[in-house]
């Protein structure tokens, strides 16, 4: 019987440092380094589309990152767009970890499948509190919400209306902008 060897975040960490995964498009999910598939021009387009609204709506509030990693116990994912607390200058020496993260945002155009399992799981088990999915090709915005273990104890799928986050009760986010 094989056993998989996992990798730590201080592992890949190295790793970088050291040149091994120059030239690379991966990421560390659950201990296991992953290719990431390049994006498509739709789940790009939203992405930013989205980026966009959010600075205009959290400015001098949140941070916006956009597909930049975040550190969790045993990851180390880019999702396709980070909330985070000010000030910038705290992520100068370390990538946003679980204490700084407001929200984060996964952009599904072919990922759909991977968003609702691995990072579902991923994101609970971190016990980041709030997680969307923006399924583009279903115009739907899946909001969860009350990690618990490895997964949400609520799930909301929007396709209209408004929408506040959690930490950031006083501003409504209009689904229908996102999908217009």
């Amino acid at each position: 019987m094989k056993t998989l060897a996992k990798w730590t975040v201080d592992d890949y960490h190295r790793m970088i440092e050291a040149g091994i995964l120059d030239n690379r498009c991966v990421e560390l999910l659950e201990g296991e380094i992953l290719e990431m598939r390049p994006e498509g021009p739709l789940n790009k387009y939203y992405e930013q589309e989205l980026a966009d609204y959010l600075h205009a709506c959290l400015s001098g509030k949140a941070l916006i990152r956009e597909a930049a990693p975040i550190t969790l116990a045993n990851s180390e994912p880019e999702p396709d767009i980070a909330i985070v607390k000010l000030p910038r200058e705290n992520y100068r020496t370390r990538h946003p970890g679980v204490d700084d993260i407001f929200w984060v945002i996964e952009v599904s155009d072919s990922t759909l499948t991977k968003d609702l399992d691995i990072k579902l799981k991923m994101y609970a088990a971190a016990g980041i509190q709030e997680y969307w999915i923006i399924d583009v090709k279903n115009k739907l915005l899946i909001v969860l919400r009350s990690p618990q273990n490895d997964d949400y104890l609520f799930r909301q799928d929007m396709s209209q209306g408004n929408i506040q986050p959690l930490v950031f009760a006083n501003i409504n986010v209009s689904v229908d902008k996102l999908f217009a």
